[in-house]
């Protein structure tokens, strides 16, 4: 153990870990496996760092980042096309799962990337099958697509395949009812979501599973992490459109299907989409900025702990 600060970059790959250290420059290579994720922390564990720095990888990193946070060390997922750029302005345009791992590490010295709280065990699971809804549903729909232009020689066999996703669909949502009234904390949380209008049970386990940090951020910067707030594109006297980017694509998904209801059924929202195209917004700036608002009323919401109320339309 060492008194100086150390930071480390981990390059996730299916069947090895990348390791890299500074300063130091140390680097050494472990399978991605239980065993070798265990040996990772151990040595992990013996150098103290001050931060690990993972790369969203689809998945692949979750293991790992639960091995590490299990392990109380500093561990911090970061998105993928910000270490890319940070490369690029670093003037590193190979790419190798060495050099992705040095850049990590330097990404973890440079930028200290702000740690946030990890998912447990039973939070992972719900995600899981939250991913796996959707993955079923995309199946759903892309053969109920074919099946409009499938041959009689294989119409039938599209038939069954669609019969058996809606099988395993209400078999996955059943999955996620028991999960969520398993957990008092979960089904405090659901009923809470679920008495705003126009958010539904897929939406409310949707922030459960994958922000949990509703509540315990302010407006703009839930808004940030999830990818609704506007940023500014302007140079000098120039002002360009402002645009939203980046975030977690599955909560933003989620929020739209929910802002598309709202601005029928929620009097708050379809008052303020109102407003905002008489002042002559775009249908889709106006649509995001539902998004935002409503974003907002439930963050204020997990926050206090207060259920549903009109008068979230003046105090959010």
């Amino acid at each position: 153990m060492t008194d100086r600060p150390c930071y480390v970059g981990i390059d996730v790959a299916a069947a090895e870990l990348v390791v890299a250290c500074l300063p130091g420059e140390e680097q050494w290579v472990a399978p991605n496996d239980d065993v070798g994720r265990a040996a990772l922390v151990e040595r992990l564990a013996r150098l103290a760092p001050t931060l690990v720095v993972l790369e969203a990888t689809g998945g692949l990193e979750i293991p790992t980042v639960a091995a590490l946070g299990e392990a109380q060390l500093p561990v911090v997922v970061v998105n993928a096309r910000q270490v890319r750029a940070f490369a690029r302005a670093l003037g590193r345009l190979a790419k190798t799962d060495a050099i992705d791992a040095g850049v990590l590490a330097l990404f973890a010295e440079r930028v200290r990337p702000e740690q946030r709280p990890l998912p447990d065990a039973s939070a992972r699971a719900l995600g899981a099958r939250l991913a796996r809804r959707r993955q079923l549903i995309e199946m759903l729909i892309a053969e109920q697509h074919r099946l409009a232009r499938a041959e009689p020689a294989v119409a039938t066999d599209v038939r069954a395949h669609i019969a058996w996703l809606r099988k395993r669909l209400a078999r996955v949502d059943e999955d996620l009812t028991r999960a969520i009234k398993a957990s008092p904390l979960w089904r405090a949380k659901d009923d809470l979501y679920q008495s705003v209008p126009a958010v539904g049970a897929v939406v409310a386990r949707t922030l459960i599973a994958d922000l949990p940090e509703l509540g315990q951020l302010n407006r703009r910067q839930v808004s940030a992490l999830v990818g609704v707030a506007p940023l500014n594109r302007d140079s000098g006297v120039m002002r360009g459109r402002r645009l939203v980017w980046g975030g977690r694509a599955s909560v933003r998904t989620a929020l739209y299907m929910a802002a598309m209801c709202a601005i029928r059924y929620n009097p708050v929202i379809r008052a303020y989409y109102q407003r905002l195209l008489g002042r002559g917004k775009p249908r889709k700036v106006a649509l995001v900025a539902c998004m935002r608002k409503l974003l907002v009323i439930l963050n204020t919401m997990a926050r206090t702990g207060t259920p549903w109320q009109l008068d979230f339309q003046h105090s959010c």
